[in-house]
């Protein structure tokens, strides 16, 4: 890469010398941001797997819980309707 010249106050490079510096600042904080989290070491995809499959296990648990309280909710209503229509038509033997 060559040195940037100064005219008028402003850096002068190439498009692609431009390019490169952008890269190169790119990869430098890539890296950087995955040093502050602890990616660093040859773990780091097998962490990001589990973190992913774990992730997916909380959605997954998440969603089967919603379906569970619709169920219980449904269930106890047709519960509910089917011992009013029972008291109503004194079917247990009342008067």
């Amino acid at each position: 890469m060559n040195r940037p010249t100064m005219e008028d106050g402003h850096v002068r490079m190439s498009v692609e010398e431009f390019e490169q510096l952008l890269e190169l600042a790119a990869e430098r904080g890539a890296k950087r941001a995955l040093a502050d989290v602890g990616l660093v070491d040859a773990d780091a995809a097998s962490d990001i797997r589990d973190l992913r499959s774990l992730l997916g296990a909380v959605r997954m648990a998440k969603r089967t819980a919603w379906q569970t309280v619709v169920r219980l909710l449904t269930t106890g209503l047709i519960l509910a309707l089917i011992a009013g229509v029972a008291i109503k038509l004194k079917v247990f033997g009342g008067n």
